[in-house]
């Protein structure tokens, strides 16, 4: 299919990869398995722009998926990741997270339920709104919203992964207001749940750090309530360029 989500899949179970490959075909998916964490990172290094997602099983021999997924990173902070383990323990899912992950599947899991996952995570990456605001200033840091990136000044802009972008994103667009914990969780995530809201924890204390070098800038915790983006500009309409400065 022309238009098809084109899907990376590494998963080494010799059962499960073909069966994981041949469901995604079947609906629709142009799915590519590789079979270790190795060949993956082969594979990706060869077209790193052209997965709309990738599907990356844990734990797998020569390299595990928390590895490729920071190689992964390294060549496209943009493609969305979708973790399948095993692994039960809420630090291994906070690790996952941490590397910028968009969703974690436990196994065992019906097949149907990832596809329901890739889609989820597709549309909160891919439904922005033509209307968007495509920058926003904030003090000394520029955000740009579609390349997801921060630049401090004149310094070479950060790359932010999708989760960063759009949890500051979210700040952004209420500015020196406090963004209700859950809401959050579920414009982002999905639904309010433990695991989402360890994974937003870990992008909080991310995002503090890419903003670290303005002491006008805080993002705050509001107890009980959710998060607060103090910034030192006064909030204004996007300008010719897209751009709105808070």
């Amino acid at each position: 299919m022309e238009n098809s989500v084109k899907v990376f899949l590494c998963e080494d179970d010799e059962s499960l990869g073909p069966l994981l490959a041949d469901y995604l075909t079947e609906k629709g998916y142009d799915t590519d398995l590789f079979k270790d964490g190795e060949a993956g990172l082969q594979g990706f290094e060869e077209r790193p722009r052209y997965w709309d997602i990738c599907v990356l099983d844990v734990m797998m021999p020569k390299k595990d998926g928390f590895e490729l997924a920071k190689d992964i990173r390294a060549l496209n902070p943009e493609t969305p990741i979708i973790f399948l383990t095993a692994k039960t323990l809420s630090e291994d899912v906070q690790e996952g997270f941490s590397l910028g992950a968009d969703d974690y599947l436990k196994k065992p899991f019906n097949t149907s339920e990832l596809t329901m996952r890739i889609d989820a995570v597709l549309r909160r990456v891919q439904g922005k709104k033509p209307d968007d605001v495509a920058f926003y200033r904030i003090g000394d840091y520029v955000f740009d919203t579609q390349h997801q990136s921060l630049q401090y000044k004149d310094e070479e802009p950060v790359s932010l992964t999708t989760k960063e972008t759009e949890l500051l994103a979210l700040f952004c667009a209420n500015a020196n207001s406090t963004v209700d914990r859950s809401f959050a969780l579920k414009t982002i995530w999905g639904e309010d749940t433990y695991f989402n809201a360890r994974s937003m924890d870990v992008y909080i204390t991310k995002l503090r750090k890419h903003l670290a070098q303005d002491p006008g800038i805080e993002i705050q915790n509001k107890h009980g309530k959710g998060h607060r983006l103090i910034t030192p500009g006064a909030n204004s309409e996007p300008d010719e360029s897209n751009t709105k400065v808070i």
